[in-house]
């Protein structure tokens, strides 16, 4: 998902958002131009570390599978992830005694047709995500010009909600802190095919490093129709040596 981009074009576009509405328009492309120079000083901080990626698999409140990864940026930019020795591999499903050859064939045969579903489940809504994050200006100018974007502002986190972004009925919410200029948070609600039966629901919550760069701390992905949760943390950022 390129957790770590995350925060670079959230900002950008989500503080956009806010300060088209602002009658200054030069005013507001000069504090526009001022922020994406601070975001990208951000971003280039962001490829000065390595830090532990945790994902926890969940099924129906059940962990079925955990894994930890080392991450670092490459040369080409993008997050490269090797797995940690020790990552847990994913629980396979207890066998049942009794009922014969044919009976245990069965078992597995469903099983397998089962762990097969859920796999291209879990493909599609990590495709449907990538369509939110980050998300995409052309998008979030088309439903402000349709009159579904609406800011709210606070002190220190403004909200931005957009309706309507990638589908009928779906929203991005977005938690500026105006103070820090930075993403709080970002919520999107959404779906598959379904908006009842494949609800699916992304938060993001984001951190500052003791030099004050700011990272994903936490991402929550929840699959609520197939009652299937990806929760992905970030920690242990220590700086690369020179």
């Amino acid at each position: 998902m390129r957790r770590m981009s995350i925060a670079i074009g959230l900002t950008i576009w989500g503080l956009g958002v806010a300060l088209a509405q602002q009658p200054d328009a030069s005013a507001k492309q000069e504090k526009i131009a001022a922020l994406k120079q601070s975001l990208a000083k951000n971003q280039a901080a962001l490829k000065q570390y390595a830090w532990t990626e945790t994902t926890q698999i969940s099924l129906k409140g059940e962990v079925k599978k955990q894994e930890q990864k080392a991450c670092q940026y490459g040369p080409d930019g993008k997050v490269q992830k090797t797995p940690m020795q020790g990552a847990s591999q994913p629980q396979q499903p207890q066998q049942e005694s009794g009922g014969g050859r044919r009976g245990g064939r069965v078992k597995k045969q469903i099983v397998e047709k089962k762990v097969g579903e859920m796999k291209d489940y879990m493909e599609r809504v990590a495709a449907l995500v990538h369509q939110y994050v980050p998300p995409d200006p052309q998008k979030i100018q088309a439903a402000a010009a349709a009159g579904n974007v609406a800011a709210t502002p606070a002190q220190p986190v403004s909200t931005i909600t957009i309706k309507n972004y990638l589908k009928q009925g779906d929203s991005v919410t977005l938690g500026f802190d105006t103070v820090a200029k930075a993403i709080a948070s970002y919520n999107v609600e959404s779906y598959l095919d379904d908006p009842k039966d494949d609800a699916v629901k992304l938060a993001v919550n984001f951190a500052k490093l003791p030099d004050g760069t700011n990272y994903a701390q936490q991402t929550v992905l929840d699959a609520t129709g197939k009652k299937i949760e990806v929760k992905v943390t970030n920690s242990d950022y220590k700086k690369l040596t020179q």
